[in-house]
C-alpha cells in the first residue's frame, strides 16, 4: 500500500524543515512524498532543496492559496492512500504511517481519522489543544463536528469520488470537503485512536485575523449543504471547548 504525503508550502523557512524531516523520518517503507511550494521568497526552497533526493515530487510555482496547491498535490498523487502534512506540522511519531497503513488493512476502511495536539508556535513541547477525534456518525457532521483535517487519511479512490478542494474558500475549504465526504457520501469510516499530527498555533485556522474569514465561510458551507448555518457553526465552535480544557491537564 503506497501512501502519499502531501505538503503544502509558502514561506515557511522557520517550520518547513521540521514538517519535511518528520516525512522522511517514517519507517513506513512505500511513500510518495509530494511538496508543492507557492513561489515561496523567504528561502523555504533552498530548505526543500537540501531534501530534493528523498522527496518525490517538487513544484514551485504561484498560486492562489492553499487550497489550490493542495489540488495540486490530489493530481499528482499516484498513492494508493492520500494525507495531508501542512508545512506548519509534523508527523507525531515515526510510526505513524505504519500505523495508519495497518488500520487501513485492519478495517478495510475509506477513510481513516485520528487524534491531534496543537501545541505552542514557539514551545511545541507546549500543548494548547487536546484534540481527540471520537466517534463519527453523519448525525454528529450535520451538529457541527468533524475530524481534524489534518488527521484524515482516504483510500484515493474516495478521494475521487469526492472530489478536489472548492477553491473560492480561501480558510475553510477542508470544512466542505468533509462535510463532502462524511455526510453526503457513506464511506466505511475508521477512527484510529492515537496521536497522528502535532499542529503548531498560527495556522491559517488558527490565526486571529483570519477568523471572520472563517466565520463567513462556514455559514456559506453550512447553508450550501442545507443545515442549518448559524446554529451548526455555534455548534462547531462548542466541540471545541473541551480541546482547550483537556489540554491543560495534558
Amino acid at each position: 500500500m503506497k501512501i502519499s504525503i502531501i505538503t503544502s508550502c509558502y514561506n515557511r523557512v522557520k517550520t518547513i524543515r521540521g514538517c519535511i524531516e518528520s516525512v522522511l523520518s517514517q519507517d513506513y517503507p512505500d511513500v510518495e512524498y509530494i511538496i508543492v511550494d507557492g513561489a515561496s521568497t523567504d528561502g523555504s526552497m533552498d530548505v526543500i532543496n537540501e531534501y530534493r533526493d528523498r522527496i518525490s515530487k517538487i513544484i514551485s510555482e504561484p498560486d492562489h492559496g492553499m487550497y489550490e496547491a493542495i489540488n495540486k498535490g490530489l493530481r499528482m498523487a499516484t498513492g494508493d492512500v492520500i494525507g495531508l502534512v501542512h508545512s506548519d506540522d509534523f508527523l507525531f511519531t515515526t510510526h505513524t504511517l505504519s500505523d495508519v497503513a495497518a488500520e487501513f488493512e485492519r478495517s478495510q476502511a475509506d477513510f481513516i481519522y485520528g487524534d491531534g495536539l496543537y501545541v505552542d508556535a514557539v514551545d511545541t513541547s507546549k500543548t494548547v489543544r487536546n484534540w481527540i477525534g471520537g466517534s463519527y456518525s453523519k448525525g454528529k457532521v450535520r451538529l457541527g463536528w468533524l475530524p481534524l483535517h489534518p488527521t484524515c487519511y482516504m483510500r484515493s479512490s474516495f478521494v475521487k469520488e469526492v472530489g478536489f478542494y472548492n477553491e473560492k474558500y480561501k480558510i475553510a475549504a477542508d470544512t466542505d470537503f468533509l462535510v463532502r465526504a462524511l455526510y453526503e457520501h457513506s464511506p466505511k469510516v475508521a477512527y484510529l485512536k492515537e496521536y497522528i499530527v502535532q499542529l503548531r498555533m498560527g495556522g491559517l485556522s488558527t490565526d486571529s485575523a483570519n477568523r471572520r474569514v472563517m466565520w463567513k465561510e462556514d455559514i456559506d458551507i453550512y447553508s450550501s449543504h442545507g443545515f442549518a448555518a448559524l446554529p451548526t457553526k455555534l455548534m462547531k465552535m462548542m466541540w471545541k471547548v473541551p480541546q482547550f480544557i483537556s489540554a491543560k491537564f495534558k
